[in-house]
């Protein structure tokens, strides 16, 4: 009588897939979970109201005269800054109001002008530039300095603070300081010392002259 047949191939032990079908389950979760904390971390403060417009100051030294400016293309609401009187190149950028640096670094590219080489080639974008966050929902922009900012993300700043030096690095043709006030989302015009700036188009070339009353913190 015959034994057993067999195929001389071992025979395998049955493994048990759920331990594995569990871990994969619980890294979903995990992965969903994190989805939802980050967009809610997004989202949540767009969805709260906007905060009362802050006594922003010009973002320059106290007491000196400065032309507001823009040109056709330029873009809704956005001021360029130049000085009346002195060098332009290296005058001090100040913090408009009290806040907080979100971004300190390059926008694009910085190009080459600098005060030994004016007429250098241009850059793309705002250069060196910072973004303060003042809170509620609100924000000011400082585009084209000179050097890498004098802040850093993150770090505190009160009114009048100095941010950087004023420069012409990215798409700029001659050293100013472009500059800009942000609702939420929105580009917004221009206040300084409780008083309207008067630029709210660039559908026309616009030029005013304000006097800074950025004299030190609020």
């Amino acid at each position: 009588m015959l034994g057993p047949v067999t195929t001389g191939r071992p025979t395998r032990a049955r493994t048990h897939r759920r331990p594995r079908s569990r871990t994969i389950g619980l890294l979903v979760a995990l992965v969903a979970l994190a989805v939802v904390v980050g967009v809610a971390l997004v989202v949540v403060p767009l969805l709260r109201p906007v905060g009362p417009r802050p006594l922003f100051q010009m973002p320059v030294t106290c007491g000196e005269t400065w032309q507001l400016s823009t040109y056709p293309g330029h873009d809704d609401y956005d001021v360029d800054l130049f000085p009346i009187e002195g060098e332009a190149w290296g005058r001090p950028v100040l913090a408009s109001y009290d806040g907080t640096v979100t971004v300190a670094g390059i926008n694009g590219s910085l190009g080459g002008r600098t005060p030994e080489n004016p007429e250098g080639p241009r850059g793309r974008g705002g250069g060196y530039w910072v973004k303060i966050d003042h809170g509620g929902k609100w924000e000011t922009q400082y585009l084209h300095m000179l050097e890498p900012p004098l802040v850093k993300v993150g770090q505190q700043v009160a009114q009048g603070d100095q941010i950087g030096r004023l420069g012409s690095t990215g798409n700029s043709g001659a050293p100013h300081l472009h500059y800009e006030q942000r609702r939420g989302w929105d580009k917004v015009e221009t206040y300084f010392d409780g008083t309207a700036s008067g630029i709210t188009t660039d559908e026309r070339e616009q030029t005013l002259r304000r006097v800074s009353n950025n004299c030190g913190p609020v």
